[in-house]
């Protein structure tokens, strides 16, 4: 019993002095306004946060979409004359020169629709560079960030 009893003294004690550490209403700032101090490192922070994202999305991705079958040869010269027109006439889209012994494989574009790739074909195609068919093939084309966001927003 006598451990109760000090116990129950232990815990009034305790109770009175955290009363008398609470703030009372003259302990607060007398216009009622809270004055905040933001540190300058925040918005550092911030604006590394912004082009840290915006760096995300101008990167190449991959995405699953259309390249255009151009060209099968044995013939270096005739491929690396096709393919250096095809840089002139469309700097944005990509040509890739594939060895696929005994052949050259010339692959044109990035394209996430067919029909942006069959536009492109008809365009080639009318132009003459290349004398067989063209040929839309599927396959893992490189896309920028925001590009395949605009895709995913149509």
């Amino acid at each position: 019993m006598n451990m109760k009893k000090i116990l129950l003294i232990i815990l009034i004690n305790t109770m009175v002095f955290s009363a008398w550490a609470q703030k009372t209403v003259a302990d607060t700032n007398a216009t009622g306004k809270l004055t905040v101090t933001k540190d300058p490192r925040i918005e550092t922070l911030g604006r590394k946060m912004a082009e840290y994202n915006e760096s995300l999305s101008s990167k190449l991705h991959s995405a699953r979409g259309y390249r255009l079958m151009l060209l099968s040869t044995s013939d270096r010269a005739q491929a690396l004359q096709v393919r250096s027109q095809l840089l002139q006439l469309y700097p944005d889209q990509g040509v890739y020169m594939i060895f696929q012994s005994p052949f050259i494989k010339l692959k044109f574009g990035n394209f996430l629709d067919k029909t942006e790739a069959n536009d492109y074909r008809k365009q080639i195609t009318a132009l003459k560079i290349v004398s067989g068919n063209i040929y839309i093939v599927p396959e893992t084309v490189e896309v920028k960030g925001e590009k395949i966001i605009a895709q995913q927003e149509d």
